[in-house]
């Protein structure tokens, strides 16, 4: 850890040196100088001292996630800052050598370049966008609920399943809330859509079941006329932090499924349900986590589905998408609707329903946000009512997934 924080800081530093050169060359008052470096110091300091005191098997970590997403903010901006100071130093360096390689009689032409003011300005300009976005999001945009609405049409729905609505949410990570108002209405909000069922996807919480007991009570608040049904994500069983034995370990998931159940969701673990309307009825089929890579297998989708019928309208909840393109989508059962979660959308980018939808995450997940189609079978990919690691979120908003089935050729 002390080796991480000395590297971590050298490079901060250095990087906040190298663009004070651009403040420098933009402002000539004095007290702007002292701002810059207050601010830097400041974040710097700040971050420090929670990596300092931090204990690992803590149940909040809201307090170093915050201060972490101020330092980034700050790293960021001064890595922007040097990236268009450099670009101009190797231009001055460029001109200066070949003055110097030409031999220029006029002696002033020798001279180093000064720095130019236009290029200070556009750095400055360019590297405050994602620093305004990173704090705003902090500040605003992890509370910024949006209900997105989807429509999907199957052709072997049941009939009188036609209109029914699925509200999901997913990845609470409810260690990280620190806003019981805006929380409250959030889950509020999933009431106000009065769908038939509501669907959880997973990661309840960062580590601990601990995290969720302050919450507990207003996530008890959700309602829907066919109940509350959940699945585990993988943060959900303690991977992800220090435990003083595999003992307390296993009793965290214990807990954490007991909580659950207190908190009036059915917590499906590689296993199903079926909803009844009218003597008709579909598949809710919930598998433990399955992750590509690193993360845990520990979903099975052959036991879940025992007992389900092939002709059966089937709904599957599974928390990470890779799950459905690696496995899902090849088996000979056909899950007409897969929901999931886990990306959050990386919690940051850009959305302009239409016209752009871009995140870094998409180098990574395939599926990683809203409804995909693949061999005639669909997926929902929800962005997440919560945030962890940044705590914020800016341009890919908390979500609130309302799904109607609707049958093709129905009137």
């Amino acid at each position: 850890m002390t080796r991480f924080i000395v590297i971590l800081s050298i490079v901060y530093i250095a990087l906040a040196i190298y663009g004070f050169q651009a403040f420098k060359t933009l402002f000539r008052t004095p007290w702007v100088h002292l701002v810059y470096v207050l601010a830097f110091v400041s974040a710097w300091g700040y971050m420090i001292f929670k990596l300092v005191t931090y204990e690992p098997g803590s149940a909040m970590r809201g307090g170093i996630a915050i201060a972490g997403g101020i330092f980034f903010s700050f790293f960021l901006l001064a890595l922007f800052l040097g990236f268009f100071l450099l670009l101009e130093d190797v231009v001055r360096l460029s001109v200066y050598g070949f003055n110097k390689i030409s031999g220029v009689s006029d002696e002033s032409a020798t001279f180093f370049p000064s720095r130019r003011k236009f290029v200070s300005a556009i750095g400055l300009g360019l590297a405050a966008l994602p620093f305004g976005a990173l704090l705003y999001g902090m500040y605003r945009g992890k509370y910024n609920y949006q209900v997105l609405t989807y429509e999907l049409e199957f052709e072997d729905l049941p009939e009188a399943f036609d209109g029914y609505r699925i509200t999901q949410i997913s990845d609470v990570h409810s260690g990280s809330f620190d806003n019981a108002k805006k929380v409250a209405y959030g889950v509020d909000l999933v009431n106000r859509q009065q769908s038939d069922v509501i669907l959880f996807t997973g990661d309840l919480v960062n580590d601990r079941a601990a995290e969720m007991e302050p919450w507990a009570d207003t996530f008890a608040k959700l309602e829907a006329k066919d109940g509350v049904f959940s699945v585990l994500g993988n943060h959900d069983y303690g991977d992800y932090t220090q435990w003083p034995s595999a003992e307390a370990k296993a009793r965290n998931l214990e807990d954490l499924k007991k909580l659950q159940k207190e908190m009036g969701f059915d917590l499906l673990l590689d296993e199903h349900r079926y909803l009844e309307r009218n003597g008709q009825r579909i598949a809710l089929i919930g598998v433990e986590n399955w992750g590509r890579g690193r993360f845990k297998k520990a979903g099975d989708l052959q036991k879940a589905k025992q007992g389900v019928q092939k002709g059966d309208f089937k709904i599957l909840m599974s928390h990470d998408p890779s799950h459905w393109e690696d496995e899902v989508i090849h088996d000979d059962y056909h899950f007409h609707l897969t929901l999931s979660g886990h990306t959050h959308g990386m919690q940051f980018g850009v959305e302009i329903p239409g016209v752009v939808k871009w995140s870094p995450v998409k180098w990574r997940y395939k599926y990683w946000a809203g409804v995909y189609k693949e061999l005639d079978q669909f997926i929902n990919v929800n962005r997440g009512f919560g945030f962890i690691g940044y705590p914020g979120r800016f341009g890919i908003w908390p979500e609130i997934s309302v799904i109607t089935l609707k049958k093709k050729g129905l009137t």
